[in-house]
């Protein structure tokens, strides 16, 4: 009897897992591709130089980061994963997402300064918890660059 409670609790709490990871995952989807549209305007590319230009810039450097957890659902399918090895699937849209949010929160700073291009971008990426048995728990994105203000 007490096995099957546990195993009942065990699917709740993946169902639930899975609908609230998939919400929330489908909002911040929606949110960054808005924000995404509204800041295209500033164009941020690795080169390490800045173009050449008449007009005189200040320069100054721009940041943003972000951490994000991992849904139990991602969690449990990354560990089934885990056992046979290959493509971590649930964690590639994990990484996406906080790539793109630190991306667009540096150039959310560049916006407040008055920037009209981040050159020479760079992203750095950490687990900075590490869940049962050296899992990931959390991940965090930084994304840093040299912003031209006019």
């Amino acid at each position: 009897m007490e096995l099957i409670i546990n195993l009942v609790v065990f699917v709740i709490l993946l169902a639930l897992g899975y609908g609230f990871g998939r919400y929330t995952e489908k909002k911040h989807y929606k949110s960054i591709i808005s924000r995404e549209k509204d800041l295209n305007r500033i164009p941020a590319v690795a080169q390490r130089f800045p173009p050449l230009a008449t007009t005189p810039y200040q320069v100054d450097l721009v940041v943003g980061n972000v951490v994000i957890s991992v849904d139990y659902f991602k969690r449990f399918v990354a560990g089934l994963r885990n056992l046979i090895g290959g493509r971590m699937t649930s964690y590639e849209s994990l990484l996406d997402r906080a790539r793109r949010e630190a991306v667009l929160r540096m150039k959310e700073h560049a916006d407040q300064l008055g920037a009209k291009m981040i050159f020479n971008i760079k992203l750095e990426t950490s687990s900075i918890h590490k869940g049962r048995k050296n899992g990931v728990g959390s991940v965090e994105v930084l994304a840093y660059g040299t912003a031209l203000i006019p």
